[in-house]
């Protein structure tokens, strides 16, 4: 398994506590492991995306709440597409 960070799409300002996680890269969602309002800690899987026959999971940068989860699975996402917010 390959897994990747949503590091570029990481947005905190200094009023703003949430981070954006974004895909990558144009696959499809596999698997939802996390749900909203979900406690996670950095390195924890939020979701694991499937392309090219490869299963990639997407983990948290930090931890905190999940606030809003933007896909489900059999969902497409593209590249920049909104996957989970953590606050």
């Amino acid at each position: 398994m390959i897994g990747y960070v949503a590091g570029a799409a990481a947005r905190k300002g200094p009023q703003e506590m949430a981070e954006e996680i974004r895909a990558e890269m144009v696959a499809n969602v596999w698997k939802v492991v996390a749900s909203a309002g979900d406690t996670v800690s950095e390195g924890d899987t939020l979701v694991i995306l499937e392309s090219m026959k490869m299963e990639i999971p997407v983990i948290a940068e930090s931890e905190g709440v999940v606030q809003q989860l933007a896909v489900n699975e059999g969902d497409v996402v593209q590249d920049g597409d909104l996957i989970a917010v953590i606050g």
